[in-house]
């Protein structure tokens, strides 16, 4: 028997999730999810955390479209988003780099070395030739917003199928996709499937986008002994070589690594992983000692490092969610509604240029 749909969306990441809940209203919607879980990939192993400068210019707009939704949630009670800050240093030689950020991102503050130390007391005073912090850089509770979209759209009539790894799609008068659950059926097909969105797509006939999967790990670490760490930044240098953030009452440090590999259930090299540390203790007075816990998750990037969203031009019916790199749990809203918008034949309220960007025709896909 096959179970029929509106909208199938493959994925159930912040991505599939999110613009699943967007578009419930007006269709049937159906999200597949390969794992037993939503979420389990790298919306499960995000940063988590929001930082409005980060990324390009149309990334900074979809953080910017975002931050309002983040803040005051129609799918969960109260913020997701609490003060957290971000802390970028950089040493003489990278002060190039700090003045074309800060060209970029005209609101971030200059500060003094000790200014940078009062936020931060473990920094290593001697390498720090600069800095500059971004005051509202804030902590985002992931999970809250994920249930919180899962749960608008279950109470909206719509379903996630867990245990629904996409075995074959093919092309009739509507999309079938052949899963280890059921078969589904839709005309118009989602595709939030993350790191394995170009597989998706060569399952369906329709033209890959380049989509590289870049591995990034982190380590989580005892706080240092006598340390009240819950009003510290987040601090990152500026090549963002490693970062490092309080994390319930430990510290969760990142080689910052993008490392290209197969779509996976991505675990850390202890390689790189010893590399990063190494990075980090450089630039902090207290060792790292021991490492509690360490985990690696996929950011999927396409060649120019923005997401695509929008109907392939290839493939009628077919629309890419992807490539969100880093960004897609501070993005998620404005991507989530972008989608809907698209797929319901809305006008979007995203800018024409920053549709245009964000569009799968850029790749002829």
């Amino acid at each position: 028997m096959t179970r029929t749909a509106d909208i199938l969306v493959i994925g159930g990441g912040i991505a599939g999730i999110s613009a699943a809940a967007r578009m419930v209203a007006d269709a049937k919607v159906i999200v597949l999810e390969r794992e037993s879980a939503i979420g389990y990939h790298s919306t499960g192993r995000s940063a988590a955390i929001f930082v409005a400068n980060y990324g390009n210019a149309t990334l900074r707009a979809l953080n910017a479209a975002s931050e309002p939704v983040l803040r005051n949630p129609d799918m969960t009670d109260g913020s997701v988003l609490s003060p957290r800050g971000e802390l970028l240093v950089a040493k003489e030689h990278e002060l190039p780099a700090m003045e074309a950020h800060l060209a970029q991102c005209p609101d971030m503050e200059r500060l003094t070395v000790a200014e940078a130390l009062s936020l931060h007391p473990l920094l290593r005073p001697a390498p720090i030739a600069a800095a500059i912090f971004e005051r509202d850089a804030s902590d985002i509770d992931v999970d809250r917003l994920l249930q919180g979209f899962a749960r608008l759209l279950r109470m909206s009539g719509g379903e996630i199928v867990t245990g629904a790894e996409v075995l074959s799609i093919t092309r009739g008068p509507h999309w079938q996709v052949e899963t280890a659950a059921d078969r589904f059926e839709a005309p118009i097909l989602v595709n939030a499937a993350g790191a394995w969105a170009d597989i998706i797509a060569g399952l369906a006939g329709v033209t890959p986008v380049g989509l590289q999967p870049m591995r990034r790990s982190a380590a989580l670490l005892p706080a240092p002994e006598g340390r009240d760490m819950r009003d510290w930044p987040m601090i990152s240098d500026i090549s963002e070589t490693w970062y490092a953030k309080p994390d319930a009452g430990r510290l969760m440090v990142s080689p910052a690594d993008e490392d290209p590999v197969e779509p996976q259930d991505a675990w850390p090299d202890d390689m790189v992983l010893a590399e990063g540390l190494d990075r980090y203790e450089q630039a902090v007075t207290v060792p790292v000692t021991r490492v509690e816990r360490s985990w690696a998750g996929l950011r999927s990037f396409v060649p120019d490092r923005t997401p695509v969203a929008g109907f392939a031009s290839d493939a009628q019916g077919f629309f890419w969610l992807a490539g969100q790199g880093g960004y897609g749990v501070q993005t998620a809203p404005a991507l989530s509604q972008l989608a809907a918008d698209l797929i319901t034949k809305r006008a979007p309220a995203l800018p024409p240029q920053i549709v245009a960007n964000l569009s799968a025709e850029r790749f002829g896909g």
